[in-house]
């Protein structure tokens, strides 16, 4: 008997970009993934052949370790595209027999398709041996809405137990969000000082120097609090803030990151203008799909609290956009002033482009002088060639970590669904209290109200120089 890798979007582009060279480069590498047939499925009428051709320009533009046609032609073998509608429930009966002709009986399914088809799929795979005893990976988003989020759970659980869906986010892979703990506790350092008594405030950016470009239909319909910051934003956030989990397995690390999203302040006890600046760019509205009168935000920041004995009464400061002419994306930690005339000791942790951390701290002018003067570290992880090639991208990290059962990198339900909860209710109060759609223009750093937000309680946001 055997294993299959199979994804269903097979012909998308999160599968050409994403999915085969993760795969390709767990070939090379020697991965886990080497133990699986890839079985792709999608409605495009392809012979096997031809759909190994594709991959093979896909792979050879975006894989992260060599292209050689020797390891291509080793990782193609295991590759078989299989053509069929996934809408259609009587079409699994094909499906069926062609696993059980192939003798796979051992399943990770990968749902690369728009949420509306989890279903149909899910309940689909629940009549074919075994299937059900596999494991699923989800993409975002996971509905439109709360409701339809919940109810396709809920038909999603039903079929696989809730131990055997890993919903992806593909910031969990990245190096140095896993690289936080590590750096939080395993430095004494920072571990001791890792609370609102030292730390006056932290900020989480992530900045997109793209428009929505192909995206519009979707993004119209999520705007930034729920591409962004719901999922990506708020799993940092709540790593950053966590305790430390007695132990580093999906339970204890999911528990103390849920506790983080508890302990937010409600919303509404501060005023929503002290709380969140919402923004759209300009020519946003002229995008492809998107509603020419469209009030979705490609920008938002907030102010938020961690209302615990850890981090009550310093603010956490979050932003994110798009067209904001820089791809980065960072967690800034600034510490209280020892006293008014020096600068705060500052830490950064890089997540993207470049990975690494810069430190900022205090030390006296060379020279005959009592004057203070900033020192600075900078340290990248990702400047060598050499660390570029061996470090694993996101997705083959969080595919890695499914097959092996690891569930700490994946969202749970109930993150999620508090994650959402909360983001709604800050939009909620945002246009009940008619807040601006504020403007801001290519290439900025955001519009001058998210300035204005930090300004009026004597911060700033993190500029490096």
């Amino acid at each position: 008997m055997s294993k299959a890798f199979t994804i269903f979007g097979g012909t998308g582009d999160l599968t050409f970009r994403k999915l085969l060279p993760a795969l390709y480069n767990g070939s090379v590498s020697g991965a886990e993934s080497l133990d699986y047939e890839i079985v792709v499925i999608g409605r495009r009428d392809y012979t096997a052949e031809q759909y190994r051709e594709l991959a093979r320009d896909w792979v050879r533009q975006f894989a992260r370790l060599p292209y050689s046609d020797s390891a291509f032609a080793r990782f193609a073998a295991r590759i078989d595209y299989y053509r069929m509608d996934f809408t259609d429930p009587t079409a699994y009966a094909g499906l069926e027999n062609y696993f059980r002709t192939r003798g796979i009986d051992e399943f990770i399914f990968y749902f690369a398709v728009a949420p509306r088809f989890f279903g149909v799929i899910a309940e689909s795979l629940a009549g074919i041996s075994n299937a059900p005893n596999g494991k699923v990976i989800l993409e975002k988003p996971f509905g439109e809405t709360l409701e339809d989020a919940k109810a396709l759970n809920k038909r999603l659980e039903a079929i696989f137990t809730p131990e055997r869906i890993y919903r992806i986010d593909h910031y969990l892979g990245k190096e140095m969000v896993r690289n936080i703990e590590t750096i939080r506790f395993s430095n004494p350092i920072f571990t001791n000082l890792w609370d609102a008594r030292f730390i006056e405030s932290v900020q989480i950016s992530a900045f997109e120097d793209v428009g929505v470009e192909s995206r519009g239909g979707y993004y119209d319909h999520a705007g930034a609090m729920k591409d962004m910051v719901q999922n990506h934003l708020f799993q940092i956030l709540s790593i950053v803030a966590m305790e430390r989990p007695s132990e580093y397995i999906g339970s204890d690390m999911h528990t103390e990151q849920l506790k983080v999203l508890h302990a937010l302040r409600p919303v509404g006890q501060d005023p929503i203008q002290d709380t969140l600046v919402l923004g759209q760019y300009e020519g946003y509205r002229q995008e492809k799909l998107v509603d020419p009168q469209s009030q979705t935000e490609t920008y938002a920041a907030m102010r938020l609290f961690i209302d615990n004995d850890r981090w009550r009464g310093a603010p956490f400061y979050i932003r994110t956009g798009k067209k904001l002419g820089a791809r980065e994306m960072n967690v800034v930690v600034t510490y209280r002033r020892p006293r008014p005339d020096v600068a705060h000791n500052v830490l950064v942790i890089r997540i993207q482009p470049t990975e690494g951390v810069y430190l900022q701290f205090n030390i006296q002018k060379p020279g005959d002088t009592t004057e203070i003067t900033q020192a600075k570290m900078d340290f990248c992880q990702s400047c060598s060639l050499e660390n570029r090639i061996n470090t694993p991208e996101a997705y083959e990290r969080l595919i890695g970590a499914c097959i092996r059962g690891e569930r700490f990198w994946f969202s749970r339900w109930d993150q999620i669904e508090t994650g959402w909860q909360y983001v709604e209710q800050l939009r909620q109060a945002y246009q009940k209290a008619g807040l601006p759609m504020h403007s801001y223009a290519d290439g900025t750093s955001g519009p001058q109200a998210a300035e204005d937000l930090l300004a009026r309680f004597g911060h700033s946001w993190f500029r490096e120089g």
